[in-house]
């Protein structure tokens, strides 16, 4: 049932229904263009082939063959079709029946430094944390989980509630920018808006299987109207589990973005991670702490926190498969279209 042509993962195709008349059908196309591409086509007496060289005629008809490839190219996808191609829909699991994640995201100043280095280019803290959380959402919306974003800084706001729609919250992430919260880090706020969230989708009925925080900083708490410790005691008395990412490096100035900045030119700066308050947060509420000081670092932490929470699910993922010749019969017929506008209109022929 696998596909052998990735190149029509395009088309919608991702399986075949009968893939064993594949090569079959494929030989013998081969075999009838060997065929025809050697025989002679009917034609009225002429000069000899050496006199008809010597006046400057080619030996092959390019047009003729250009037909034959056309003819043959529509074989091949009519051969397809009779393969039986089909795409596979995987539905996800039911939404409501696994976790409440909120991801809360740092976008304070400091996340313009550039010390992430991912495809060897370096890139600021923000941009390569938008990527990575923005695969680990779709993972878990996929997986059955409902996903929300909380974006802090100076101030708190929720950007995308708990939703199960992986478009909304790519499209949220994408709209999260180095200050668009302010300057500073007010962690306390972020922690509480982010437990607050979770509570709030429960209260209304939503699953009851577990509820995540997963909170990634690159700073040390210096803003907003509660503190670490109180909005630590939030999540322990909601049964919320939290688990800290802090990212960059620490103890040494490092490069800004400037590009948009008002202060413009290369200029370098200290922003140091709280390191003892993430982890006292991750120890108090279940969760873990991690470190990621490098790109490679924040994918393997947030494939860990993927592998850690998990829950049973009742139903496995639905998949229903639909019959998909449409594109195939379609470029066969835009094939013989041109093989015969080619034969009819452009080529002169003697009769």
């Amino acid at each position: 049932m696998s596909d052998p042509f990735g190149a029509l993962d395009g088309l919608g195709i991702d399986a075949w229904q009968r893939p064993g008349w594949i090569g079959a059908a494929l030989l013998l196309i081969g075999a009838a263009l060997v065929l025809a591409i050697r025989s002679r086509p009917p034609a009225l007496a002429w000069p000899s082939g050496d006199a008809l060289r010597a006046a400057g005629a080619r030996r092959h008809d390019a047009l003729r063959l250009g037909a034959i490839a056309l003819r043959g190219a529509a074989l091949v996808c009519l051969a397809l079709v009779i393969a039986g191609p089909v795409g596979v829909h995987r539905a996800p699991p039911e939404p409501g029946l696994g976790l409440d994640i909120v991801l809360a995201l740092d976008a304070s100043g400091s996340m313009r430094a550039l010390d992430t280095e991912a495809s060897g280019s370096w890139r600021t803290r923000l941009s390569l944390a938008r990527e990575v959380v923005r695969r680990f959402a779709e993972r878990r919306v996929s997986a059955g989980d409902r996903v929300g974003l909380v974006v802090f800084g100076e101030s708190v706001f929720t950007a995308c509630p708990l939703t199960s729609d992986g478009a909304l919250l790519a499209a949220a992430l994408a709209r999260v920018e180095p200050g668009v919260a302010g300057e500073a880090t007010a962690l306390g706020d972020a922690l509480a808006l982010s437990v607050k969230r979770a509570r709030a989708a429960q209260a209304a009925g939503g699953p009851s299987e577990g509820r995540v925080v997963v909170l990634l900083t690159d700073g040390r708490h210096n803003a907003g109207a509660l503190s670490v410790e109180a909005a630590t005691a939030l999540a322990v008395g909601e049964g919320v589990r939290v688990h800290t990412v802090a990212i960059g490096s620490s103890g040494e100035e490092v490069p800004m973005d400037t590009a948009g900045s008002a202060r413009r030119g290369l200029r370098f700066e200290r922003h140091d991670v709280d390191v003892e308050s993430l982890r006292a947060v991750a120890a108090a509420s279940g969760g873990r702490f991690h470190l990621a000081r490098r790109g490679d670092d924040l994918a393997a932490v947030y494939a860990e926190i993927d592998g850690l929470e998990r829950v049973p699910r009742p139903l496995p993922p639905q998949v229903r498969t639909s019959e998909r010749p449409e594109p195939l019969l379609a470029a066969a017929a835009g094939f013989l279209l041109v093989e015969l506008a080619a034969a009819r209109v452009l080529r002169r022929r003697l009769w």
